[in-house]
Formats: C-alpha cells, sequence, structure tokens
C-alpha cells in the first residue's frame, strides 16, 4: 500500500525486546557477560520476543515518545537438564565413609525432592560411582541428606542457582535476585537518559496472587510502573538501548546459573509516529 504523502499518524504503540532462556538451559549460555543488553540483537527472534525489525533503530523513518519504562521478569517453573551431569557425595550406610556418585541435574533436583517429602535423608544403591537398582550384587546402601545434594548442586557451575535449588524459602526469588541486584540503563543515540536500580522500574503486568508462595515485580496495572516525567524522544534512524548490569562478581555467577525457562522483557511505552498508509 502506497504511503500518503505528507501525513503522519501518532499510534500508542510500546516497543519492546527481550532476553529468553530455553528449558533445560543456563543463562551463562544465552549471555556470558554482566550487561543484559535489549533492542540490540532482535533477529531471529518471535514476536513474543521483541517487535523491533531492526537492531537498536525504530521501523522505517519513524519516531517514538516514550513515556514509560517497565522490567517484565516471568516466574516459570525451571527445567532442568538429564544429560548434564554432577557428583553427589553421601554416607555409607553404617559406616563412617564418604561415597560419592555421578548423576544428571533433573535426577539431583528430584532426590532433592524426595528427601524434602519423606524425611531427613534417602538412601541409594551405588556401585562403580553410579546409581544402580535395589539389590544389585557388589551395590552399596549410600545414605544421602538433603544438605548433601544441596552442597554438591550450588559446588557445581552446572547446579541450579540458590532461588531455583530452595524456591520461597529464605533463599529468595528469581524475580528478587534480578530487581534487587542489577541497574536498568536506557541509551539514546549513546546518551545515558535515566540509570537507576531496576526495582525503579516495576513491570505493571503479569500474574498476582496474595498469597506468600508467589512473587511479582509490581501489581498488574499499566499505571503500576515508572513514567517519565517528560517524555524521552527517539529520533528517525536514531540507535537506543537498554542495559541490565550485575555490578557483582559473586551475584553475577549466581545469576548466570539459573535455569529456563525464563525470560526478560523490557518495554518502553509510549507513542510512535509513522507514515500513513
Amino acid at each position: 500500500m502506497a504511503i500518503v504523502q505528507g501525513i503522519r499518524e501518532k499510534v500508542h504503540l510500546p516497543i519492546y525486546d527481550s532476553l529468553s532462556v530455553d528449558g533445560a538451559k543456563q543463562l551463562r549460555d544465552v549471555e556470558t557477560t554482566s550487561i543484559l543488553k535489549f533492542f540490540v540483537n532482535v533477529q531471529g527472534k518471535t514476536k513474543l520476543e521483541t517487535n523491533l525489525q531492526s537492531a537498536s533503530l525504530l521501523p522505517h523513518y519513524n519516531t517514538f515518545e516514550a513515556r514509560a519504562m517497565r522490567v517484565v521478569i516471568s516466574d516459570l517453573p525451571p527445567e532442568f537438564p538429564e544429560e548434564t551431569s554432577i557428583r553427589v557425595e553421601g554416607t555409607k550406610r553404617n559406616a563412617d565413609e564418604r561415597i560419592s556418585f555421578k548423576t544428571d541435574v533433573q535426577r539431583a533436583m528430584d532426590l532433592l525432592a524426595d528427601i524434602r517429602d519423606d524425611g531427613e535423608r534417602i538412601t541409594l544403591a551405588i556401585k562403580d560411582g553410579v546409581e544402580v537398582d535395589e539389590g544389585t550384587t557388589g551395590s552399596t546402601q549410600v545414605d544421602f541428606t538433603e544438605q548433601d545434594v544441596v552442597s554438591a548442586l550450588q559446588k557445581d557451575q552446572k547446579g541450579p542457582s540458590k532461588e531455583q535449588i530452595s524456591p520461597n524459602n529464605g533463599a529468595g526469588t528469581i524475580i528478587g535476585k534480578i530487581i534487587y541486584n542489577t541497574v536498568t540503563t536506557l541509551y539514546v543515540g549513546e546518551k545515558i537518559m535515566i540509570q537507576m536500580p531496576t526495582w525503579f522500574f516495576p513491570a505493571g503486568a503479569g500474574p498476582y496472587s496474595e498469597s506468600g508462595n508467589f512473587t511479582t515485580h509490581g501489581e498488574p496495572s499499566p499505571t503500576a510502573t515508572f513514567r517519565f516525567a517528560e517524555p524521552i524522544f527517539i529520533d528517525k534512524q536514531q540507535n537506543f538501548r537498554v542495559e541490565l548490569e550485575i555490578p557483582d562478581t559473586d551475584t553475577l555467577k549466581e545469576v548466570q546459573k539459573i535455569y529456563g525457562p525464563f525470560n526478560i522483557w523490557v518495554v518502553l511505552d509510549g507513542y510512535m509516529t509513522r507514515d500513513v498508509q
């Protein structure tokens, strides 16, 4: 359809981009640095992940007035890999001897759940460093406590983050881990337009619950988010991006252990001025 010359329209059309981690993958597999960048890598993404077509640029010769900015973090149950191995150490039954066996992350998390459900410990048959069926000839009975499994998961870089090992029990949540340990910066034309800890930009979207086992980053209302005192103007063909930086090294190591499915969206809410067709 031909463009109507000399006439432009102004529409409420937010722009968004996201960082996505697939199930059984860690954040370190997607981003290895301390800076998570948005609106920069948009190729190959679905409409769920971004509505930009070109990296750091508005479509065609459009302009944009950013009126608000929000950070939305998913709260989905993680999936763990079955092909990634870790070593868990336990105590030989009726003996003061430590014995380890090789397993995968998913099995270790299943063992942890069984221990928490059934009591203080669980007993497995171990032979030649692997788990075998009960009663296997030459196998050894080994007791594993919650601390044994948690310690193994935390020591291994392929283990989940603390928040995924012990969700909602004082270790915090994934959402809290991100918003209280990152700094969000909006750049327009390489100029910093705003820079604040991420808790300054509530999601204003997503699920909400009154229960104590659920966390959300702000009431799910479009008004429950940060709004600029004055609109930030992005001109045609002007570069822009948003960065979430994790300044602390120890926190970065923990955040990189987060398993997906996991998404962080950054939304610039405002008005797009475009040609009429």
